[in-house]
């Protein structure tokens, strides 16, 4: 892949990010937004746009970040691992949708364990579909790690979200997260096929 290539790549995941966050903010924060447009405050309006854009790059280079080290990674674990590690990545998936229910459910004095596990649920059911067109558009092998990456990167990305006490920052931060990771993974293959 030539520099040009991840120049592109960087930039545009990067503006996925920003937008994306953007957007989520006009639903998850919306009482924020309604308390500068009546009186409506143009300048407080403008911070808040900044401020979700630029919180959006930060979701987007943590996206871009796990996913540079997943590649390098990946890489270490086929030699050591070889023949294993698709099995240790399975393993591994099941351990971190295990996380997502478990031991958040744990630090949770009053609430139910449904949310949990429907939030469990989403993350494996968008990971199956994103690793299957994977797999479609590259080989049957590709399957495993893309779904490695969408399922386990996504929640260790996903962490400073989810120890948050405001859930809406948990929202803000994955849809971004999912967005940039999935898009990262859909292009990465047409960017080296070109070659």
């Amino acid at each position: 892949m030539k520099s040009r290539d991840v120049v592109r790549l960087f930039f545009s995941t990067l503006l996925l990010g920003g937008v994306s966050t953007l957007l989520v903010s006009f639903f998850v924060k919306s009482s924020v937004y309604a308390d500068y447009l009546n009186p409506f405050n143009w300048f407080e309006i403008l911070g808040l746009l900044v401020f979700f854009i630029t919180l959006g790059f930060v979701f987007s280079l943590i996206s871009q970040m796990g996913f540079f080290a997943y590649l390098t990674v990946n890489q270490f674990a086929l030699g050591i691992f070889r023949s294993y590690w698709p099995t240790i990545q399975i393993g591994l998936i099941i351990f971190a949708l295990f996380d997502l229910v478990y031991f958040r459910y744990q630090r949770v004095e009053n609430g139910s364990i449904l949310i949990f596990i429907l939030t469990a649920a989403a993350l494996l059911i968008f990971s199956l579909l994103v690793a299957s067109r994977k797999a479609k558009e590259t080989n049957k092998k590709a399957f495993v790690p893309a779904l490695f990456f969408m399922v386990v990167i996504t929640s260790i990305e996903w962490v400073p979200g989810l120890r948050t006490n405001n859930g809406d920052y948990a929202w803000l931060m994955i849809i971004p997260l999912i967005l940039c990771n999935t898009y990262q993974l859909l292009i990465l293959h047409r960017l080296t096929k070109k070659k």
